[in-house]
């Protein structure tokens, strides 16, 4: 069948289910199988129509199809089968089983003998796992859920589950215009034709009177507007939208512009209305962009516009605990107006953005296409990449002969994700690029994609359903959601009527959500539903407009300019839809489209009169205004780094400046000191022989001499195509930096940094009045807020820092004491015990990716505690076996792995109650599990000091090793050997008493190794990744910590126990049993003692880190990277 065939079936569809021909609607979803009405299946379900459910079912998929479609039509009929068992019709029972479940058999022969011994058993629940099935209702919508997943992982229901997005009335619109067009033809048009049937074309009788416009009076014939544009529908649609729901956004409907006509909701049929939905607002961050100047004589022309506006800044989804910061906390002194550093770029930078942890890498677009990447303290640029099509033969051809016609690509924005692991790069031709970031500043294309018709005009990246997603806008009036690892479009979002400017995402409590704007001043906003833009709204000015929230994710701000010249900085009142605020100080006629950014919850800034504006956000007028020292355009671009110390703003001369505060002055120099230092153990042959090459080019070009500095010409279409092969850019630019021999101080050998007095670095051992007891297991909160301590008395302690002068973030510093926390009931979080010695148990936890709950065991059940009230929301999994470990999966909070002590790991899931799979493949109890996103994989260790690797699919094993132990070193008869993915979720670090290693997971090789010597020579006790992955803190049974540089496994910095625990102490008693790496700081981690006694401990501030990491062997470099990702640290898989 054609596709337009396809699309009239679609029509008729929505035409049967506006005339109420419900059960024809769903006769011929069945028989055409285009689209599987998911909400019609549960209610038949659910009504117990087991024929019916069947029959609908057969339209897409058979029983022997596919592993899925056997799965679905097993569970339907067992639930069936049980049924009648539960209603003691035991005939029944026996023809279902002879007829329905016979089938399956033949692919599980044991399963069919044990449901047909349910025949003998005068209940069927006396059966083990059968012993919690209730009544037939909630069995039913237990297992819906089981269905729908299989249903939505089975690719013959691929592109079925979603209905198109239609306009109501699609097809009777369709006929409208086709009559309007057929009376339009006539000769003799009368004003009130009489339309009696749609069989034959239409035409007008004998003329009696005037030619005149067709009548709205008929009930197909409507007005038919000049303009092409339909004529009004009603408002019946096939799929009603959903209930407005009590939430901000709900609020700017009820108060859009009236003018306006509403968009008409398409989604699924018979969609059921969302619920109401929280209105508490928490987090991201969407920092607005930068500006260049446009002469607004000359910009009525869209194309111009595309071409040179300033991408708006997006936003990173990052977790801030909310919190109102009192109005004396900061001063105009905290914001960084004072010039630290001038970066020559070499071309005009169109966008740029920080590095949301390393707070002095900066992001820099171009408009000839390239990117690069500076380490402002410095004035270094790291790594730069000139724009090339990495694939030309796979391009649309639109895109061709876009490039054939106009060579010339401008980057229109850049931003790196969240977690710092990825960034996007949008252009002002149809593509988008997504890169890895690595440790070396290397980058390596991930993902190209043909993402619109004309620009991309703005990027931002989100997380959907747990998914990393890039979403995209451009000149097709079109947004699009992406996902990143795989490239496949998620989402499509369609309803501006003008090329959408910028996107804004953001989420409150579970509802996430994206705030758009297109050039024709319009603002919508989209929940991840496909039902249609829940706002439609103008914006001030009417033009370009860019949308941004405080990082605590509280309050909204939009910055926009008119095509007059007239900006417009205004706060929103999202429970209204209305302007809250409207902040004064712009020029009158603004130079270019002015740009905003915001910091520290407090201010705001915009580029505009050839200076940078701030405002304190409670204030409407002015707070102050810099000129950076002069040479600004008339709109510059500028963005604050994530803390708010540093501002890169953009100059005339294609150069960039980097304003500071004082904090900010204090982290250059830091940083300045640290790549002086590093400098100076570089080989004497390498500086006077020999261009620097960055490590992320190397290899590429061979020979390449010269200085990236220059401007780059326009890219030509020779160029585009030079180098590409396979899909993967052979001639990436290099960037060399030729060192002078005479600038270079005389090389100074290296020297491990040595910690041995508390003056030395910053230490606090946390306040406890409770028992103690020794530390098993030790965990930062995902916010990084807090620690959470499990002690061998199956007890847990909470610690939280508290948000206030000395410590505005709220975020755990080793200088400010927190509070042991505690509900006001009093409870302690205190695990089940069983009829062990606690002080035997091996405990484990794990805690949920938004802190709400954390999962625990000491040798008895496992327990779900409520992490604000402490108590016990359900208890599992009783032994024996007991508990050893527990991770979250990384995609489903409600799947657990678990390991056991009879050394089998259990794939549970808790929403169910179910153990899906039981992996057997140790000979030892589990003592640690990890989880990659990128391979697909759960890796486990054992105290049988093996490896294991099992796909994530079908949990199956796929590779197993035994550990190297080293030579001279007898293997440990027992002891916890742990795992923990490096950032790039393919490296493994893996630690035993007698090594640290690193692994390669995907082949599980071995590249790294180190063992206890010299001064560290104790056995090792524990160790994790900095959040960073550049580091390994590991602690020692004499006291020792060490600081490992995580590529090359070489220690750095050794911290002696006289350093952190109190005078008097015997550190061959009292050392950390576990160490805890900061979710946020790099050089933060805590230690849970021997004694009971937590200590927190970071760098001196002067330093800023732990020591100086040694030079590297003969110039060689690891291929393990390093970027950050929060989502590796949700167990204790990963102490913090």
């Amino acid at each position: 069948m054609s596709s337009l065939s396809r699309e009239l079936v679609f029509l008729i569809l929505q035409f049967l289910d506006e005339e109420k021909f419900k059960e024809t609607v769903h006769k011929l979803e069945q028989e055409s199988g285009f689209f599987f009405n998911m909400k019609y299946f549960e209610d038949k379900v659910q009504a117990g129509e087991w024929d019916e459910v069947e029959r609908y079912l057969s339209g897409f998929t058979k029983v022997d199809d596919n592993r899925y479609s056997m799965k679905i039509f097993f569970e339907i009929r067992k639930q069936k089968y049980l049924e009648a068992l539960d209603k003691q019709d035991r005939a029944k029972g026996v023809e279902i089983l002879v007829k329905d479940l016979k089938v399956f058999s033949a692919f599980n022969e044991e399963l069919y003998k044990e449901i047909t011994q349910l025949l003998t058993l005068d209940n069927f629940r006396e059966n083990d796992q059968l012993s919690k099935y209730g009544d037939a209702k909630s069995a039913r919508n237990i297992m819906l859920l089981e269905l729908k997943k299989l249903i939505e992982a089975n690719p013959l229901f691929r592109d079925k589950l979603t209905f198109p997005v239609l306009k109501a009335s699609r097809l009777r619109t369709l006929i409208n215009q086709s009559l309007n067009w057929q009376h339009q033809l006539c000769k003799n048009p009368r004003p009130n034709p009489d339309i009696k049937t749609l069989f034959t074309d239409h035409t007008c009788g004998p003329p009696s009177g005037a030619r005149a416009p067709p009548s709205t009076s008929n009930p197909l014939v409507g007005t038919f507007p000049k303009s092409g544009a339909f004529p009004p529908l009603g408002v019946h649609g096939p799929f009603p939208p959903a209930t407005a729901a009590a939430n901000p956004i709900a609020g700017w409907m009820v108060n859009a512009n009236p003018a306006v006509a509403p968009h008409p909701a398409a989604g699924p049929a018979a969609l059921a209305a969302l619920p109401n939905q929280a209105t508490l607002l928490k987090r991201p961050r969407t920092p607005p962009g930068s500006s260049s100047g446009i002469d607004h004589q000359s910009a009525e022309s869209e194309h111009l516009l595309k071409r040179t506006r300033p991408p708006g800044q997006g936003v990173d989804e990052v977790t801030y605990p909310v919190s109102s910061i009192a109005q004396g906390a900061y001063s105009s002194d905290d914001l960084p107006k004072s010039l630290a550093r001038t970066l020559n770029q070499g071309s005009s930078v169109m966008s740029m953005d920080f590095h949301p942890l390393q707070q002095s890498l900066l992001l820099v677009g171009t408009n000839v296409g390239d990117i690069a990447i500076w380490e402002v303290a410095s004035r270094e640029r790291l790594a730069q990449r000139q724009f090339k099509v990495w694939d030309i033969s796979v391009c649309s051809m639109p895109l061709q002969a876009a490039l054939v016609k106009e060579p010339a690509v401008s980057v229109n924005r850049t931003m790196w994700s969240p977690d710092g692991l990825w960034l996007g790069v949008a252009f002002s031709k149809h593509i988008v690029h997504i890169y890895q970031y690595h440790v070396g500043n290397e980058l390596r294309p991930h993902l190209e994609i043909d993402a619109h018709a004309g620009g991309v005009n703005d990027l931002a990246f989100s997380h959907p359903n747990k998914q990393l997603c890039i979403i995209t806008c451009g000149d097709d009036k079109i947004i699009k959601v992406w996902d990143v690892v795989s490239g496949r479009r998620v989402y499509t979002f369609e309803g501006h009527e003008a090329p959408v400017y910028s996107v804004c995402p953001h989420h409150k409590e579970n509802i996430q959500f994206i705030f758009s704007t297109a050039i024709d001043g319009k603002i919508k906003a989209w929940l991840y539903d496909l039902m249609g833009s829940r706002v439609d709204y103008d914006a001030p000015g009417h033009w370009c407009t860019t949308m941004a929230y405080s990082a605590d994710g509280t309050r909204l701000f939009s910055c926009g300019t008119s095509k007059d010249g007239e900006s417009y900085l205004v706060e929103w009142n999202e429970s209204e839809g209305a302007i809250k605020r409207t902040y004064s100080g712009f020029r009158k006629r603004s130079l270019g489209i002015v740009q905003f950014d915001t910091t520290r919850n407090h201010f705001l800034a915009a580029g505009d009169d050839f200076q940078i504006k701030f405002w304190d956000v409670d204030n409407t007028s002015i707070l102050t205004a810099v000129d950076a020292d002069g040479g600004l355009p008339g709109s510059p671009r500028l963005r604050f780094n994530k803390e708010g110390s540093l501002m890169a703003v953009t100059t005339n001369d294609n150069g960039i400046k980097i304003l500071a505060n004082s904090e900010g002055m204090r982290l250059l120099r830091t940083l300045e000191n640290r790549t002086y230092d590093a400098s100076r153990t570089v080989s004497e042959t390498v500086i006077t022989k020999a261009p620097v090459v960055n490590p992320m080019m190397a290899g590429t070009v061979s020979g390449a001499v010269g200085i990236t500095d220059r401007v780059a010409p326009a890219v030509t279409v020779a160029g585009l195509v030079s180098g590409v092969q396979n899909g993967v850019d052979a001639t990436l630019s290099v960037d060399v930096k030729p060192r002078i021999p005479d600038e270079v101080a005389e090389k100074k050998p290296w020297k491990l940094t040595e910690i041995t007095e508390p003056g030395q670095c910053r230490s606090i051992r946390l306040p406890d009045t409770l028992t103690p007891s020794k530390v098993s297991r030790l965990i930062y909160t995902n916010s990084g807020v807090a620690l959470l301590a499990l002690g061998m008395n199956a007890v847990h302690k909470l610690w939280k820092w508290q948000r206030n002068d000395r410590n505005p973030t709220g975020k755990a510093a080793a200088n400010i004491a927190p509070q042991l926390w505690q509900p006001a009931s009093g409870i302690l979080m205190t695990n089940d015990v069983g009829e062990i010695n606690a002080e035997e148990a091996v405990p484990c936890i794990a805690l949920s990716k938004n802190d709400s709950y954390v999962m625990s065991a000491s040798g008895g059940k496992v327990s779900l505690f409520n992490m604000m009230t402490f108590k016990v929301m359900t208890t599992f999994m009783p032994p024996p076996p007991a508990a050893t470990f527990l991770a979250f999966h990384p995609q489903d909070n409600n799947i657990i792995a678990i390991g056991m002590e009879d050394s089998t790991i259990q794939i549970y899931n808790v929403r169910v109650d179910e153990v899906k799979s039981k992996l057997k493949g140790h000979q030892k109890r589990i003592t640690g599990l990890c989880f990659s996103n990128v391979l697909n994989v759960l890796v486990s260790s054992g105290a049988d000091a093996q490896l294991c690797v099992w796909g994530t699919d079908g949990w199956e094993k796929r590779k197993s090793k035994p550990l190297q132990i080293p030579a001279g070193r007898p293997p440990a008869a027992v002891g916890d050997t742990r795992v923990q993915f490096h950032n790039d979720q393919v490296h493994l670090l893996v630690v035993h008493e007698s090594h640290l290693a690193i692994y390669d997971a995907a082949k599980l090789e071995r590249s790294r190794q180190w063992m206890p010597r010299d001064t560290m020579a104790a056995s090792i006790s524990n160790a994790t990744y900095s959040c960073d992955s550049q580091l390994v803190f590991a602690s020692f049974t004499d006291g020792v910590v060490g600081v490992f540089d995580a590529e090359s496994l070489r220690p750095r910095c050794r911290v002696a126990p006289a350093a952190y625990l109190p005078a008097g102490v015997n550190s061959s008693i009292v050392y950390p049993l576990v160490v805890a790496a900061h979710p946020l700081e790099q050089n933060q981690f805590a230690l849970g003692l021997t004694d009971g006694g937590i200590e927190v401990l970071e760098p001196p501030e002067s330093e800023g880190k732990w020591g100086v990491g040694p030079p590297a062997d003969n110039g060689t470099v690891s291929s393990v990277s390093s970027t950050p990702n929060p989502g590796n640290q949700s167990s204790d898989q990963a102490p913090r």
